[in-house]
C-alpha cells in the first residue's frame, strides 16, 4: 500500500512528462493540464491504497482513458455548438504555441552556445511538430514507448490493445518519423 508520501513523490515524478504527452495528443495547454489533474485524482481517489508498484500502469490507462473522454466529450459539443460560432464575435487573439519549449534549468544547457542551443530548439521543433502529424494511436504508442519508456507489455495494457498491436504502431510510428525529418535533411 503507497504512503501517501510515495503517492505524492510518485505524482510530481510523472506530471510534466503527462503534461506533454496529453499536449501532444489534445493540442491545447489548458485542456491537456485539466486531463493530467482529473487524471491524477481518479488515481489518488480510487487506486491510492495500491502497492506503488502498481501505480505507474495504472496512471497510464487513467491518462489514456480521460483523454479518450474529452475526446468525446469534444465531439459531442462540437456536434450541439457547431453553429455557436456564427454568433460569437471575433475577439480571440489565437496567437499562442500550443508546445512552447519549457524552459529547463539544466546545467548543461549553460555551457552550450547559443547558436547549438538554437539548433538543438530547431530540431526539436521540428520533430515535434511531425510527431503531432502521427495517427493518434501510432502516436500515442509511440509517446509510451519512448517517452514513458514503458515496456510492450505495459504500452499494450495502457492502450488495451495487444502487443503486437503495439509493435505495428511503433514501427510504423518510427517510420514515418524517420522519413520525414530525412526529407527535411534532420538526421539524428
Amino acid at each position: 500500500m503507497a504512503t501517501e508520501q510515495e503517492l505524492s513523490d510518485f505524482l510530481k515524478s510523472v506530471e510534466k512528462r503527462a503534461f506533454k504527452r496529453s499536449v501532444y495528443h489534445v493540442r491545447n495547454d489548458e485542456a491537456a493540464l485539466d486531463i493530467v489533474q482529473d487524471s491524477m485524482m481518479k488515481l489518488v481517489e480510487h487506486y491510492g491504497h495500491k502497492p506503488i508498484a502498481e501505480l505507474p500502469m495504472l496512471f497510464q490507462r487513467i491518462l489514456s482513458n480521460c483523454t479518450l473522454d474529452w475526446f468525446r466529450r469534444q465531439k459531442t459539443r462540437n456536434a450541439l455548438f457547431s453553429n455557436m460560432s456564427d454568433f460569437e464575435a471575433d475577439d480571440s487573439d489565437g496567437d499562442f504555441d500550443l508546445l512552447e519549449t519549457l524552459n529547463t534549468t539544466d546545467s548543461s544547457n549553460q555551457t552550450e552556445s547559443a547558436e547549438s542551443q538554437t539548433e538543438r530548439a530547431q530540431v526539436l521543433h521540428e520533430i515535434e511538430k511531425e510527431i503531432l502529424e502521427l495517427p493518434a494511436r501510432q502516436r500515442e504508442a509511440f509517446l509510451m514507448r519512448y517517452w514513458e519508456d514503458l515496456d510492450v507489455a505495459e504500452t499494450a495494457a495502457a492502450m488495451g490493445c495487444s502487443e503486437g498491436s503495439v509493435k505495428t504502431h511503433c514501427s510504423r510510428a518510427v517510420q514515418a518519423l524517420s522519413k520525414a525529418l530525412k526529407a527535411k535533411g534532420i538526421r539524428l
